[in-house]
């Protein structure tokens, strides 16, 4: 197999569901579905002892529920990239996602091309999250962050478009957006973000956001509306 393929797991206790993901991902000339389980400790055997780059995690499931296995999944040395699927749209799912570690979270009624753009984004170390998600997350963590308590300084080696580049992210703008926003192109933008990601130590850029609301960036009333 080539490198370039993109290995991925599927987790789910529906088999159908696993079946329609199956066809969906192996349809793709740079993705391969590699294991298969049907709960999240099936899924921590197998991945014990098969590698895979990107993991499709159900978030309702027996044994173990998705949530508590990316939790896990992601405190290996060299873990998977993550991006949990649900039929439920809801906080406590989106928050349970990302702060398990999870690099993306998306419904399962998502079109096909969204979820093969979340695989191919969060393989090349990217987030997948919308704008609403995101306000969702700082409307939970907000009052944590918010006061004496939030503590944080934009740091000093942030140029000045990098600096606004991260608010625009914190504003839910897409890479696209933001080299939109200001004439440049993609490429320049994925740079800019991965300065910023390195320099504010976020891993991702949920991180980055929550990073730009603690050092006072992005007011609340930006993001919490909608």
């Amino acid at each position: 197999m080539s490198d370039s393929v993109i290995r991925v797991a599927l987790v789910d206790d529906q088999q159908l569901v696993r079946a329609g993901f199956r066809m969906v991902i192996d349809s793709q000339p740079d993705m391969t579905v590699a294991v298969e389980a049907s709960d999240g400790a099936q899924a921590l055997r197998e991945l014990a002892r098969v590698p895979v780059d990107v993991v499709l995690m159900d978030v309702q499931m027996p044994n173990l529920d998705g949530i508590e296995a990316t939790r896990r999944l992601t405190d290996l040395d060299s873990p998977p990239k993550v991006v949990v699927l649900t039929t439920f749209d809801n906080d406590e799912y989106v928050i349970g996602a990302i702060s398990a570690g999870a690099s993306g979270f998306l419904l399962k009624d998502a079109p096909p091309e969204e979820l093969l753009t979340a695989v191919r984004t969060v393989h090349r170390g990217d987030a997948v999250i919308t704008a609403r998600s995101t306000r969702r997350l700082l409307r939970h963590v907000g009052p944590m962050l918010s006061g004496p308590a939030a503590g944080q300084e934009i740091p000093e080696d942030l140029t000045p478009r990098e600096v606004e580049v991260l608010e625009a992210m914190a504003h839910g703008l897409s890479n696209s957006e933001i080299a939109d926003r200001f004439t440049v192109s993609e490429a320049t933008v994925k740079t800019h973000v991965g300065r910023v990601l390195s320099k504010t130590g976020s891993r991702d850029r949920v991180q980055a956001v929550v990073f730009a609301y603690r050092c006072g960036l992005v007011r609340p009333e930006d993001l919490l509306g909608g």
